[in-house]
C-alpha cells in the first residue's frame, strides 16, 4: 500500500464523466478513478470549504462515525475488477477495527471530511507519460496545462454554480491507464 493524495478533479472530455486523480505522496505515480457527478460535487464542496444548510450524505457518514465514537484511520483503494474500483474504510472503534466496503468516490469524500489518509494498492498506481524523469515539479501536471486554482466561495454555491465550475475542469488526456 502506498499513501496517495487527491491531486486533481476534472471532467474527462473523452467519456464526459468526472475523474479524480490520486498521486502517490512522495512520488509521481497516479491512479485515475472515474466517479459520478454527485460524488464530484461533494468532493469539490469539501475542498472549497462550502457548508450546506443540511448535511449531505458524506457529511452524514462523518457524523455517524464520530457520534458512534469511531475514528476513520484510513481509506484503502484495494482493487479494480471489470472497470469497477473497490475501497475500504478502516474505522477504529472501542470494539476494535471495523473495515467497511465502500466505493472509492464515497471513501474519498468521507476521508476529506475526516482528514484521514488515503492509500492505494501499489499495482494500481501507474506512471503517466511525460511524468517520469521530470525534474521540475510545480505540482501535479500530468502532462496537462496547469489547472486554474479552485475558487474560494464566499458563501454557498448554487447547484448551477457548482455544475458550471465542474464543467470548466476539462483535462484532455489522463495518460494510458489499464487496470
Amino acid at each position: 500500500m502506498t499513501e496517495v493524495t487527491l491531486a486533481r478533479l476534472g471532467l474527462d472530455s473523452a467519456t464526459n464523466s468526472y475523474v479524480v486523480i490520486l498521486r502517490e505522496l512522495d512520488g509521481k505515480r497516479l491512479l485515475p478513478i472515474w466517479i459520478g457527478q454527485p460524488e464530484a460535487e461533494s468532493i469539490v464542496l469539501q475542498i472549497n470549504g462550502v457548508k450546506r444548510e443540511r448535511p449531505l450524505t458524506h457529511d452524514l457518514c462523518k457524523a455517524l462515525i464520530v457520534a458512534l465514537g469511531g475514528t476513520l484511520q484510513r481509506v484503502e483503494i484495494t482493487k479494480v475488477l471489470k472497470s469497477t474500483y473497490y475501497a475500504e474504510l478502516h474505522i477504529a472503534t472501542s470494539a476494535g477495527l471495523v473495515v467497511v466496503d465502500a466505493r472509492p468516490s464515497d471513501s474519498l469524500a468521507i476521508a476529506l471530511r475526516l482528514d484521514a489518509p488515503i492509500f492505494a494498492m501499489d499495482d494500481l498506481l501507474t506512471v503517466v507519460e511525460g511524468e517520469e524523469g521530470d525534474e521540475e515539479d510545480d505540482g501535479p501536471s500530468f502532462g496537462l496545462p496547469a489547472p486554474e486554482p479552485l475558487p474560494t466561495p464566499r458563501g454557498e454555491m448554487t447547484p448551477e454554480q457548482l455544475k458550471a465550475y465542474l464543467e470548466q475542469l476539462r483535462p484532455e488526456d489522463f495518460g494510458k491507464f489499464t487496470p
